[in-house]
């Protein structure tokens, strides 16, 4: 899939860089407190190898507090457009589930949409994103961020998250939306269990044949089996991130961009080696 001419498949798998413009994200260290700092940390991902900055301006953590749309378009606007000045080739999406928010940002230089509800929590977010042709990026959540821990219910986990995109890229289809990536939402709805099946089966989300984005940053599916905390985290994210790599994912979406950079690299030379192995 192609996004402003950079191609996205799990040939070349890149990084998107997570930009946290809210005092409510679940890691301390991806906090800012000022544009300012946003904006250094921006440039510090790019400098890392960071393709895409995700900038989100909602916390979706479980039990998060709604904000409502003029708050999230007062934390993420002047992000975004400092941003958009200081680095005008970098590929910015917006982490929002408002499709006016969406519109807004997306007006003044957002690239793509990341939409934690795949277009469930705001019918009219599809046809904002049909109408501007952007990329969008679709994740699996069941409920809200206030419900999703209680709806963490599954016949087969990996069947309906498969059938749940299937049912979404129709539907897109059908608005005109082709550009489209998705995201199985590890602990958006899903219990320990199930984030682990998802990610050892996540090869199988290529039959739909769009990219795969892995968002397992620091999560509590990292640390908790560590019995540590998010901050302790970096390490486990980074061996998950080659499990994901290996099961096929396109996108890393990541607070630790160096790091996730060199797992990249490190696959990219595994996985040619093998080749070159097979061919002897």
């Amino acid at each position: 899939m192609k996004c402003n001419e950079i191609d996205i498949n799990p040939a070349n798998p890149i990084v998107m860089g997570i930009l946290n413009a809210t005092p409510d994200s679940f890691y301390n260290q991806g906090r800012e407190s000022s544009i300012d700092e946003l904006v250094n940390s921006a440039g510090k991902m790019i400098d890392e190898g960071a393709t895409i900055l995700d900038i989100g301006g909602q916390s979706s953590r479980p039990n998060a507090l709604l904000i409502p749309v003029d708050e999230e378009c007062s934390r993420v606007l002047p992000v975004l457009k400092m941003i958009r000045a200081e680095f005008p080739r970098v590929l910015l999406s917006v982490d929002t589930f408002h499709s006016e928010v969406a519109r807004v940002c997306l007006e003044n230089g957002a690239n793509i949409i990341n939409d934690i509800s795949g277009g469930n929590m705001d019918d009219a977010m599809m046809d904002i994103v049909a109408q501007c042709k952007a990329p969008y990026v679709c994740m699996h959540m069941k409920g809200t961020p206030q419900t999703m821990q209680q709806q963490a219910g599954y016949d087969n986990v990996v069947m309906d998250v498969y059938d749940f995109f299937a049912a979404k890229l129709e539907r897109l289809h059908s608005k005109g939306i082709d550009h489209v990536m998705l995201d199985v939402g590890f602990g958006f709805g899903k219990t320990l269990e199930h984030n682990y099946q998802l990610l050892s089966a996540m090869s199988t989300f290529l039959a739909l044949n769009k990219p795969l984005l892995a968002g397992i940053s620091r999560k509590s599916m990292v640390y908790k089996p560590l019995h540590s905390s998010a901050e302790q985290a970096l390490n486990g994210t980074t061996a998950l991130h080659m499990i994901a790599l290996q099961q096929g994912a396109s996108i890393l979406r990541v607070h630790d961009v160096k790091e996730a950079m060199e797992c990249i690299i490190l696959h990219k030379k595994l996985t040619e080696s093998g080749k070159t192995l097979s061919s002897d």
